[in-house]
């Protein structure tokens, strides 16, 4: 059986894309399996007793290390915010690359806690900053100087100690560039260095509130339990300044969704599935369940997603237990088929990421397809023709060009990058001035005014030529060629549509990182977790594949 792509018309619509959950290819699984085999070191933790100080943190394998360096801060409840205009925060991080000399770390102390105020070097990677989870936080130090564990009901409604509230990289700030790093084998993978940073993360806030924990009551203070700390991830909080990401970088954004696309292809193919198959499917299946049940939100909108996605999970089990065979030639096909008739898109994405754990042997060789270089599609063909431009653009942008751009609800937004923090924003253009300032996000827009700037143009025109006299589209023209090589490029929506829910392109970028638990606090910004069930640095030699689909007892 050859089974196709799923359309990309079909797919790259937003509210699909905001339907999809982590899978074994999101980059935190991908990862913990790359770097299960490197060395762990807590280098050093020099907290005083309230918790504040500096703590260094390393992998090392031959002759390479990376080290997480950590700067814990003592500021009042009204100067933490997650806001994106803070100043302070309870933790600062940068992630070093080779071991710090004790002239980094007065270095990285002066500039680290300022973010982006400071400067950092092309020894440093990644940078971030995290605000403790207050009132959790609190709780967990308190039961444990007293020589108690904390509520695990309590702690699983958060699920983390603390959330950081951005992780830089890529030459920001003066960090290195990706140029410099981008051939190191273990780092191949998207945001790989990112996920390292927020993993140790973690570790540092175990051990934060153990060593406050042991200050505050020397005599009974106990240690966090090893599965409490298991259990527990770290939060994000997360705003319109990853959207623009997904839309700025398309042939990444194609590599993502291809090897998605091609997992799900290739285990739709599958004949026969072994028993041992089937049942990691249906016991990754049943554990998932306590996630969704765990999933904690004050929004009516994600609500309404959850409690569809719960209805629909309860069908599917029961479809599974009563009406399906597994021993049906491809069953995976047939699974498939059923969601897509019966069940909504948020439970289809979830049943695809589910599909994908029986099956190492496929995702594996895909996860180092999800990288790309590039710039070296950046060049416009110039001797390509207006007649196959034309072509592209009826073919790959069909639905896109249906779109009255004159109607107002069409064109009611507009991205800016904001002035005190350089980070990209959206507003109502009939509401605010600024549109002068806008940002090429509206592809829809763009493209439509691409395709009726040529239609008027002869078929044998050059495209170089028309170039000459039509600079302001020549953004549009190269992604038309490069969304005819990459199917996924491109998003088949309205950025800038009164109907835009932004949270959508947030979640979709988020779920390939493999958050989990998605608290949209408004339409424009949202709380997730990380890592929550990982492993702990000391058990990676050995860990459980499917640690994901663990949780609080």
């Amino acid at each position: 059986m050859n089974i196709e792509l799923r359309d990309p018309k079909y797919l790259m619509k937003l509210s699909k894309l905001g339907s999809f959950h982590q899978s074994k290819l999101s980059f935190l699984r991908s990862f913990l399996n790359e770097f299960k085999d490197w060395e762990y070191k807590k280098d050093l933790f020099e907290l005083n007793e309230k918790g504040h100080g500096r703590a260094v943190y390393s992998f090392s394998k031959k002759n390479r290390t990376y080290s997480l360096v950590c700067f814990a801060n003592e500021i009042s409840d009204e100067e933490r915010s997650d806001r994106v205009i803070a100043t302070k925060w309870d933790a600062a991080f940068t992630l070093h690359d080779g071991v710090p000399t004790k002239g980094d770390l007065d270095r990285l102390a002066r500039n680290v806690p300022k973010q982006e105020v400071g400067r950092l070097s092309y020894k440093e990677l990644t940078l971030s900053r995290a605000n403790k989870s207050l009132r959790i936080f609190n709780h967990v130090v308190e039961s444990l100087s007293k020589g108690n564990q904390p509520n695990t009901e309590l702690l699983s409604k958060v699920g983390y100690l603390y959330r950081t509230t951005a992780v830089y990289g890529s030459g920001k700030f003066g960090l290195a560039d990706r140029f410099r790093i981008k051939n190191r084998e273990e780092i191949y993978g998207p945001f790989r260095l990112e996920m390292m940073l927020v993993y140790l993360v973690r570790q540092f806030t175990f051990d934060q509130v153990n060593h406050i924990a042991r200050h505050k009551n020397p005599n009974t203070a106990v240690e966090l339990d090893p599965n409490i700390c298991r259990n527990l991830g770290i939060g994000n909080s997360t705003g319109l300044g990853m959207a623009p990401f997904i839309v700025n970088h398309p042939i990444l954004l194609n590599n993502w969704i291809l090897a998605r696309e091609t997992a799900l292809k290739k285990i739709r193919e599958i004949e026969k599935a072994s028993e041992q198959e089937l049942n990691i499917f249906k016991n990754c299946l049943v554990k998932s369940l306590i996630n969704v049940t765990n999933w904690n939100t004050d929004s009516e909108f994600q609500n309404k997603k959850i409690k569809k996605l719960t209805e629909d999970l309860e069908k599917f089990i029961k479809f599974l237990n009563q009406d399906f065979s597994f021993e049906n030639t491809f069953p995976f096909n047939k699974i498939y088929m059923w969601a897509e008739e019966n069940v909504s898109d948020e439970c289809i994405e979830y049943i695809v990421s589910m599909m994908m754990e029986p099956y190492d042997e496929i995702i594996s060789p895909l996860v180092n397809k999800m990288s790309s270089d590039e710039d070296q599609h950046f060049n416009i063909p110039i001797d390509r023709t207006i007649e196959e431009l034309r072509n592209i653009l009826e073919s790959k942008y069909s639905e896109i060009l249906k779109i009255d751009f004159k109607k107002k609800e069409n064109n009611q937004n507009f991205w800016f990058i904001s002035k005190n923090k350089e980070e990209p924003r959206m507003a109502n253009r009939y509401e605010m001035d600024g549109s002068i300032l806008e940002q090429p996000l509206a592809i829809a827009r763009d493209i439509k005014k691409l395709y009726e700037a040529i239609f008027t143009q002869k078929n044998s025109l050059k495209i170089g030529k028309f170039l000459t006299n039509n600079n302001d589209l020549r953004h549009v023209v190269r992604r038309a060629f490069i969304t005819e090589k990459f199917p996924y490029a491109e998003i088949q929506d309205n950025t800038i549509g009164s109907k835009l829910m932004p949270i959508d392109m947030l979640r979709l970028k988020l779920s390939f990182f493999g958050a989990i638990k998605f608290d949209p606090r408004s339409d424009k910004w949202l709380r997730i977790c990380m890592f929550q069930g990982a492993p702990l640095p000391t058990d990676l030699k050995s860990f459980d594949n499917h640690w994901v689909y663990s949780s609080l007892n």
